[in-house]
């Protein structure tokens, strides 16, 4: 075989695949198309809901005669030392290429939603807290760093990022999310998905496509959504990092919509993403979701039939194991009930992103080449550039913060003086660590408490933790309000513990019929502002709250979405004053409890008016975030004309100067508002955007190139089109806080567009003029 075509790397992929499927036995050929998950259990408390149902038994050694195709999670499964585990996964390769005719190893993949799911590797902040940094440079570099990691201990592919659209608050997977908008989330996943890739790992965009638009935000609930806001809402971020990003691999969501499962989708899986979008990389299962076609959707009979419905649809690969596509399969093709033509055609496209990766190269070696160190300084630098952006100061009213540096402070709330409360439910601690209790974290997690008494060396901090997360008992409120009542200022660190499937208050399966803070932590809140000192309301969520209750009276509030494990002493800075807090709402802060689904995307109807009583306006709008230092917006540019044709371009500029007597960050948000088309749109969507920091008294110019391209919607036809006619180009702080307007007229007939329509704002930025 050393001499065979497929291993000459001067030849083109195409002929190398092609030549090497030529050789291979149906049984082969089929061993490419599903993973396996060595290690995994069948039962007890750390498994996913149906994970036994899902797993066939097998014998190893006689399974990877035939090849594999992909290795599930040799890191996050279980505690392992990265160096370890990167040689016995080495040796795990060596045995599944040297028991096959060909001597192909694996793909390995790996969780890293938020960093890479491994023990001792850096926890970074989740997907919601990049939203609220509004900087995909960062991210994309952050993104760089786990994908080296990845890359460093044999790793090939990354299940992230996670390009789901918010629709409901409720759902408990808001944390993994990047926000409630498609351009936010369109931007800085495909930063993501670019650093990824830039470090040699396929990045996985999920989940494809709607799931964060179930009924009820239930976890892989039905999703009713209509063709419009899936065109317009739901697809256009994972478009945007397929085409802009370079992702190679997309995961089939678990849910079903109007009636289909996302798996056996052909309308999505091959006519929308590749032969209209032009992919050519891998689709990949959601865990046990073709398993599922069978067991929960019940639109297939048997796991053979499932398959083929997976399989026709375009789904590639079985993960996270063994379930459908091994020998149920087989059987089914040699039976003439499952068409051989599809298994090649997803074989080849395994086999042409292993040839990429370099695993049918003969001189393929899995030996660790660099030290692993998955926690680096360099990494926790990143770490903590990302958590201090993306601290949101919601309210300051009275300038209680900063903190005075020899204030009495009374520390109180369950999340406190808990590593934990820094992480989402996909950080290694979170995720798998539970499990093993006695196993050390692996990195250092300073908590808040900690973090503030070493941020603030002068000052007098007392600490009671008042109530559990979802604890009932009140008996620590007496406590806690004896704490505040000795205080100068009171912190109430309050929030949500990320957990898996009902054991969390946030994270998957960690759904909630309303937005009230979990347990009775806002009856501690009351407890506390009754004593009359100030409290200052710091939240570590993986969603948002509803905090009309305590509007105007508290002294300040401020939000950190699970920020990972430099997460305290970025919040601790914000707090003091060191860091001046610069991040904005991914997603709205609702005033009441009720009232979901909501998001700000809303049409007129949408809106608070005088047909119903019910007014879902929101307490802190999308976009939303103070600072400790002013800016003024003060010089607009516009032009050169007001009126363009629907295939044209218009400039405009703003000069933002920094006011205040300290550096600090402004970003710069451009809405569209469309007042008359031809289906209701939402009153106003984020088009652009751009962050600028600036020391005291400087200014900086930015100008947002706008094309007529992102005023398109989906028609009545289901075409996406650009009408004639008014818009409006808002400049804004936040989707409420418009400073100014352009308005234009499109002029022109009406432009349908195809896949290579322009998905982004083009900005510059230049110092003042």
């Amino acid at each position: 075989m050393t001499t065979a075509p497929w291993r000459d790397p001067a030849l083109p992929a195409a002929a190398r695949v092609d030549d090497l499927l030529s050789r291979m036995t149906l049984e082969e050929r089929t061993a490419q198309l599903y993973g396996v998950w060595v290690g995994a259990e069948t039962d007890g408390d750390g498994v996913a809901p149906l994970q036994r149902e899902m797993t066939s038994d097998y014998e190893w050694d006689e399974l990877i005669t035939h090849g594999l195709g992909q290795l599930t999670r040799a890191f996050g499964t279980a505690p392992v030392d990265p160096a370890l585990g990167a040689q016995a996964l080495a040796r795990a390769q060596r045995r599944i290429a040297g028991a096959g005719r060909f001597g192909i190893p694996a793909v390995a993949h790996e969780e890293c939603l938020a960093g890479f799911t491994a023990w001792q590797a850096t926890a970074y902040p989740v997907p919601l807290a990049w939203g609220a940094t509004f900087d995909p440079p960062l991210v994309e570099e952050m993104a760089h760093r786990i994908g080296r990691d990845l890359r460093s201990a044999g790793v090939h592919q990354g299940l992230a990022p996670v390009l789901d659209v918010v629709r409901d608050l409720r759902w408990g997977r808001v944390e993994e999310t990047i926000g409630e908008d498609p351009y936010l989330t369109g931007t800085i996943g495909t930063a993501y998905v670019r650093g990824l890739e830039s470090a040699g790992i396929v990045a996985t965009l999920k989940h494809f496509a709607g799931y964060a638009s179930s009924a009820g935000a239930r976890n892989q609930a039905p999703v009713r959504a209509g063709v419009r806001e899936l065109a317009d809402i739901t697809l256009p971020p994972f478009e945007m990092a397929l085409r802009e990003g370079g992702a190679r691999s997309v995961m089939a969501a678990y849910n079903e919509t109007d009636g289909v499962p996302a798996s056996a989708d052909p309308a999505l899986l091959t006519e929308l993403l590749r032969e209209r979008w032009g992919f050519t990389g891998t689709v990949v299962a959601d865990y046990f979701g073709v398993g599922f076609l069978e067991t929960l959707h019940r639109v297939a009979g048997s796991p053979a039939e499932a398959a083929h419905a997976a399989l026709a649809a375009g789904l590639d690969v079985e993960l996270p194991t063994l379930k459908c596509y091994g020998k149920p399969l087989v059987e089914a093709v040699r039976a003439g009930e499952v068409p051989e033509a599809l298994i090649d055609r997803a074989a080849r496209r395994v086999l042409l992103q292993k040839c990429e990766l370099g695993l049918l190269d003969e001189d393929w070696d899995p030996e660790p080449r660099t030290r692993i160190d998955l926690d680096s300084p360099a990494n926790r630098a990143v770490a903590r550039r990302l958590a201090e952006e993306s601290v949101v100061l919601l309210d300051n009213p009275d300038g209680v913060l900063p903190l005075a540096p020899d204030t009495r402070i009374a520390v109180v709330g369950p999340r406190a003086a808990d590593a934990l409360a820094m992480l989402g439910c996909y950080s290694f601690p979170s995720h798998v660590l539970t499990h093993h209790p006695g196993t050390p974290m692996g990195i250092e997690i300073p908590t808040l408490l900690e973090s503030l008494r070493a941020e603030l060396p002068d000052a007098k901090v007392t600490f009671a933790e008042g109530c559990g997360v979802t604890d009932p008992d009140p008996a620590g409120f007496a406590e806690a309000v004896a704490r505040a009542s000795e205080a100068d200022v009171c912190l109430a660190v309050l929030g949500d513990r990320a957990g898996l499937f009902g054991r969390g208050t946030s994270g998957e399966g960690c759904d909630v019929f309303d937005l009230q803070l979990p347990g009775i932590q806002g009856d501690l809140l009351d407890e506390l502002v009754a004593t009359g000192v100030p409290v200052v309301l710091v939240l570590l969520t993986g969603r948002p709250y509803a905090l009309g209750r305590w509007h105007g009276r508290l002294a300040a509030v401020v939000q950190a979405f699970f920020p990972g494990e430099e997460g305290g002493p970025a919040v601790a800075g914000v707090l003091s004053g060191r860091v001046n807090p610069s991040g904005r709402l991914p997603v709205s802060v609702p005033q009441v409890p009720g009232g979901q689904p909501w998001t700000y995307l809303q049409p007129p109807l949408g809106l608070a008016g005088e047909v119903s009583n019910l007014d879902p306006t929101p307490l802190y709008a999308f976009g939303h975030g103070r600072s400790y230092t002013t800016f003024a917006w003060e010089t607009v540019t516009e032009g050169p004309a007001t009126t363009i044709g629907t295939d044209g371009w218009y400039d405009l500029a703003l000069t933002v100067r920094n006011t205040g007597d300290r550096a600090g960050a402004e970003v710069v948000q451009l809405y569209l508002h469309d007042p008359v088309a031809s289906v209701t749109r939402p009153d106003v969507r984020l088009i652009g955007y751009q962050r600028l920091e600036l020391t005291p008294g400087e200014a900086a110019r930015v100008t947002f190139r706008f094309h007529t391209d992102l005023s398109a919607f989906t028609d009545r036809s289901g075409r996406r089109v650009v009408e004639p006619g008014i818009l409006e180009l808002r400049l804004a702080a936040s989707s409420t806080e418009v400073c100014h307007t352009a308005r234009l007229a499109l002029t022109g007939p009406l432009r349908e567009l195809g896949p290579g329509r322009r998905l982004r704002c083009e900005t510059e930025v230049s110092g003042a003029v």
